[in-house]
């Protein structure tokens, strides 16, 4: 467990913990705050099925000071295996319900105010989606993009499984996400740095180092490529790649903190499930 050295609070991260692996459950299950005034940022991607997302979430918000969820497309999924057969933005919804039963804070809440060490900072929970516009190198539309990665044998579960309900396409759904998360960035106080949090980073960027490059649809949109310099952005946290690294575009940190499956971080020489510190950073502890 990552701790300061003189006890002072800390802001956490993590994501993709993919609990129907019993390992990650496991993982879950060992999870600690370093102490009692800890917050936990989770980037999506807890579980696919209700009851799996709530264990969770019930588990971490009853040890951490304060919980903040953001959904991956994985907890958007209608999955054959979950009793809750709600699609698109119903579901959402019913999750965002399901967390402030817990607690747990979510995009549709105020933004919360960090005040501890490397304070105060504004953390954003945010639920944007994907656009299709992180487009394979030779392809202008998302119909060429979809081709593309079809014949490279790439196709995201999220076609069959993520429904967009009542929107007419998931790139219709983040454009609308888009525009309203927009409008709430603007409003925060011109002087107050900010820690978006999302599923998909905020730039294209970490895709650089994608396996499979034509997965990159599925992971963001370029309407938000200009966000961590628009609204001073302190860090962006994200997951879904199941690449943890810590990388910096334009002078802004992007911390990408998921922990994947146990295919993966088995092979790592790191120990899985540990927790990032976003806060705080060199220079700001006090």
């Amino acid at each position: 467990m990552t701790s300061t050295a003189d006890g002072a609070a800390q802001l956490l991260a993590i994501s993709d913990l993919h609990i129907a692996y019993p390992e990650n459950r496991a993982l879950v299950e060992d999870m600690r705050p370093g102490t009692d005034d800890d917050w936990l940022l989770v980037a999506g991607d807890v579980a696919e099925t209700v009851v799996d997302i709530r264990w969770a979430l019930k588990t971490l918000a009853g040890r951490f000071r304060k919980v903040v969820w953001v959904p991956g497309n994985h907890e958007l999924w209608t999955h054959p295996s979950d009793a809750v057969t709600l699609r698109g933005v119903e579901r959402y919804e019913y999750l965002v319900e399901m967390c402030r039963e817990l607690g747990v804070t979510t995009p549709e809440d105020p933004y919360p105010v960090w005040e501890g060490p490397g304070g105060p900072v504004a953390v954003a929970p945010l639920f944007l989606l994907y656009d299709y516009s992180f487009l394979p190198a030779g392809c202008t539309t998302k119909e060429q993009g979809l081709e593309y990665a079809q014949g490279t044998g790439i196709v995201c579960s999220d076609e069959f499984l993520l429904h967009p309900d009542p929107y007419p396409s998931r790139e219709a759904w983040c454009r609308a996400r888009v525009a309203a998360t927009e409008r709430r960035l603007a409003e925060l106080p011109g002087d107050l740095p900010v820690i978006p949090v999302n599923h998909y980073p905020l730039h294209r960027h970490p895709m650089d180092v994608l396996w499979h490059p034509e997965f990159a649809m599925w992971c963001g949109t370029d309407l938000t490529a200009d966000w961590h310099r628009r609204f001073r952005v302190h860090t962006m946290v994200y997951g879904h790649l199941h690449i943890p690294r810590t990388t910096v575009h334009e002078g802004v940190r992007f911390e990408e903190v998921s922990v994947g499956y146990p295919r993966e971080w088995s092979k790592r020489s790191r120990p899985p499930g540990r927790l990032r510190r976003i806060l705080p950073g060199e220079g700001e502890q006090r």
